[in-house]
């Protein structure tokens, strides 16, 4: 079984209140990677908070309120989520950068392959792929890096040479 994890694809992260150019750049790759046939799976994680964000150790440290539930900047961005919808992806919501309940979810199914796509690169994607990895030490994944985008494109990179440090292949 051969599994695509699509991260945090939320309009906040796009072009709403932390959005970057990379990001709406990454979107057709991201699309196309959904549309894909060589995926047997698909998860998709939501970044989801409540409006005490600020009060937690994540919004003193990044203190602008963003994928707040229900609210526009929450929601995949449409086409993705039209995307999602049509190979009836599995919704994953998370209050933290990486996912326990994903990489357990993913471990159960024992899939063959993992490939991962999404944003951040250097915060919920590099969280999730390594979380995959402690789960899977076995299981080949790879991180398609033109379906990502960091917080800037420095750190972008960065994080997708830790990821090859931890034997996960960058595309």
């Amino acid at each position: 079984m051969n599994i695509l994890v699509v991260v945090d694809m939320q309009n906040d992260f796009i072009d709403c209140a932390l959005g970057t150019p990379e990001a709406v750049a990454a979107v057709p790759s991201v699309i196309q990677e959904v549309q894909s046939k060589d995926y047997d799976m698909i998860f998709a994680t939501m970044d989801t908070h409540g409006e005490d964000y600020l009060d937690h150790l994540e919004g003193k440290y990044l203190p602008v309120k963003h994928c707040l539930k229900g609210t526009d900047g929450w929601k995949i961005q449409p086409e993705i989520e039209a995307e999602l919808q049509k190979r009836d992806a599995v919704i994953v919501e998370k209050g933290t950068f990486g996912s326990i309940t994903l990489a357990q979810k993913i471990a159960s199914l024992k899939p063959d392959k993992i490939t991962l796509c999404g944003v951040c690169t250097d915060i919920c994607v590099v969280s999730n792929a390594l979380l995959l990895r402690a789960y899977l030490p076995d299981t080949p994944i790879q991180v398609k890096s033109l379906a990502c985008a960091g917080t800037t494109p420095e750190n972008h990179q960065s994080s997708l040479n830790t990821m090859r440090s931890c034997q996960i292949d960058v595309l």
